[in-house]
């Protein structure tokens, strides 16, 4: 249904040999529906019933669906969960709102695993945000949009001679593995997707 009614798609209309070159030529992207729409060859009554079914489906809840019944489908290759549908979360707007950060993330299918890497015990410079980083995990739950800059900005304003400027790409890359951790949580649920539960960040965020 999503494909069909919300994903557009192009469709090649002809190609064009330039010599050496094939210059590919494609009509406007549109969904499968909005082409049988807009096709004559298709009985008045049939695009009637398609306008009815497309007026009763949520983009975001079809979504929601996917994300849930792949996960669901993940967790009964490996065993871990009852052959029964699972429970759909329709929290639509904390879903919307992790897909902001989520697609920029690389790998979001709940089948995906990263690799395993070895784990550095060892800390090769001081964590300057050790003491801070609970306020700011209360300064981004309660403001997610907040970027690193913004936050660094705040902190130098509270505690001026506490922070350089040259910390701010260190805060950037701590920031940026919590977002990871937490939209993996909304969209995934996965308990391995991360581990920055609890306000707790990979190494890499925290500079290790």
């Amino acid at each position: 249904l999503f494909v069909n009614f919300f994903q557009p798609s192009f469709k090649l209309l002809r190609k064009e040999r330039i010599g050496a070159r094939v210059r590919k030529h494609y009509a406007t992207p549109e969904t499968p529906a909005s082409r049988l729409l807009a096709s004559p060859g298709v009985a008045d009554a049939a695009k009637e019933k398609l306008r009815a079914v497309l007026a009763s489906l949520d983009p975001l809840r079809l979504l929601d669906e996917i994300r849930t019944m792949q996960r669901h489908i993940a967790g009964l290759g490996r065993g871990e969960q009852a052959h029964t549908p699972p429970h759909r979360d329709l929290d639509l707007e904390r879903f919307l709102a992790s897909l902001a950060t989520a697609w920029m993330e690389g790998e979001v299918r709940p089948t995906h695993q990263r690799k395993p890497m070895a784990r550095r015990t060892w800390r090769t410079r001081v964590d300057p945000f050790e003491k801070v980083w609970p306020k700011m995990l209360v300064w981004l739950e309660n403001d997610p949009d907040r970027t690193a800059k913004e936050l660094f900005a705040r902190l130098r304003e509270e505690n001026p001679s506490a922070f350089r400027a040259g910390q701010l790409r260190t805060l950037q890359r701590r920031v940026k593995e919590w977002r990871m951790a937490a939209a993996r949580r909304l969209v995934l649920s996965e308990s391995d997707a991360s581990k920055g539960r609890n306000g707790e960040v990979p190494d890499a965020a925290l500079g290790k």
